[in-house]
């Protein structure tokens, strides 16, 4: 590989890292404040909201110039992001809610996420031949996972009494809390990723924007949408893919409130158990790698029947020991069905559109799939619905809605031949 592609996979690693992270950090600071529980989800919505409201847009903002100047500039605003968290103090003495303070700092965040998602995959496709796109990918999806595993485990690590209080005694003007020390460290690994960005080369790429007319983009993107759920194949997998992410979102934020609940764990202990579930959502990614080929995709579903059914095994659970293999088991399951989902998604949005649309339209509904989850998660909370009902009614949904997608794949092919599938990778 050439060097600049270990440049784009260290300013990957480190932004991802420090999203995660900041997730965990956060949170800290609503308990610090005392929040009400139902606001702890919210920062998952608030975050994930401009994936929906500018998934039109963004896609060709990162074709108009280098994409190592949008990875830079869009780093740039999370670190903006971080700022105003760390002065939410500030902006209350102005007669601003600390709350929302810091719910808006976490939706800029969010923000730069959303800016920077299609540029830091559509530079690939620039910068490497088509024979290494294969390797690329695997890269980025490797150092994705890790990102998540290490940087949820940074944050409950940074948050905890032992570390936090070290950066406390530092004595950095303004920083009393956990949550807030968290964050100057969190910032930094956010500065770390923009120097990588400042070395991304030029592809040397001709960059303009398709269309400066937003009402233009957004009816092609429309159409793209209508395009990939009307096909037999596409509207399986995006269903699929959809689900997961909305129920991954959702279970982050159900295992630390059953972790306090059941097992008496703090939010930095809690994280660890998200940790463990990334590890099994990894080994289950690269079994079905190795396992299951493109064109058997479809035979995984019954994969994510079993892991809503096994979810709600989680209220049997009344201590560590078997917590962990059962979280590990969940996590599995959902990489091993997700894996080839996505690819089979992959495969059917590059024939019928192309892969940048088709990223654009896969990233438009998992996000909404997150939106709706997390708020109606937040809204269980809120009315102080018991956490084992929200986990037997969590575990139901998703056991029901993969059966239902599984209904509608037996519906299709008995409607006649579907799309023949290669044997192969999407790529």
């Amino acid at each position: 590989m050439p060097f600049g592609f270990y440049i784009i996979m260290g300013a990957q690693f480190f932004s991802s890292l420090a999203d995660n992270a900041l997730l965990i950090a956060a949170i800290s600071m609503l308990v610090q404040l005392l929040a009400p529980e139902w606001m702890t989800p919210m920062l998952k919505f608030v975050f994930t909201v401009s994936y929906v409201l500018f998934a039109a847009l963004v896609g060709a903002v990162a074709d108009s110039m280098p994409k190592g100047k949008v990875m830079y500039y869009t780093n740039t605003i999370k670190i903006l992001g971080c700022l105003l968290l760390l002065t939410h103090e500030w902006w209350a003495m102005l007669g601003m809610d600390s709350y929302a303070t810091i719910f808006m700092g976490y939706a800029v965040v969010g923000f730069g996420a959303a800016a920077y998602s299609p540029a830091k995959y559509g530079i690939l496709t620039e910068y490497l031949p088509h024979h290494k796109l294969v390797v690329a990918n695997g890269w980025i999806e490797g150092l994705t996972v890790l990102s998540i595993i290490l940087g949820t485990l940074l944050g409950g690590a940074l948050v905890s009494e032992a570390i936090s209080d070290r950066i406390i005694a530092i004595n950095i003007p303004h920083i009393d809390t956990p949550g807030e020390g968290a964050i100057i460290f969190i910032a930094v690994l956010y500065v770390i990723a923009a120097i990588f960005n400042l070395y991304i080369p030029n592809t040397g790429v001709d960059h303009k924007m398709v269309s400066r007319n937003p009402i233009h983009l957004i009816r092609e993107f429309a159409h793209c949408n209508k395009l990939l759920w009307q096909d037999k194949y596409g509207q399986i997998s995006l269903a699929t893919t959809t689900l997961f992410w909305g129920a991954g979102a959702t279970l982050q934020f159900i295992v630390i409130k059953w972790a306090d609940t059941t097992l008496g764990y703090t939010l930095s202990q809690a994280s660890y158990l998200q940790g463990v579930c990334a590890v099994g959502i990894a080994t289950g990614a690269m079994l079905a790698a190795k396992l299951v080929p493109l064109n058997k995709s479809v035979s995984v579903i019954p994969m994510g029947v079993a892991m809503g059914v096994i979810v709600v095994l989680m209220n049997l659970v009344t201590n560590v020991y078997f917590a962990v293999p059962l979280i590990i088991i969940i996590g599995s399951l959902a990489g091993f069905f997700v894996v080839p989902m996505n690819a089979l998604l992959q495969h059917r949005g590059h024939l019928l559109m192309g892969a940048g649309h088709s990223i654009a339209v896969q990233n438009f509904n998992e996000n909404l799939s997150i939106l709706a989850m997390i708020g109606l998660y937040a809204l269980l909370i809120w009315m102080d619905v018991s956490i084992y009902v929200v986990i037997a009614l969590f575990g139901g949904f998703v056991a029901g809605s993969m059966w239902l997608v599984k209904k509608r794949h037996q519906y299709n092919l008995a409607q006649g031949p579907l799309p023949e599938i290669p044997t192969g990778a999407p790529h």
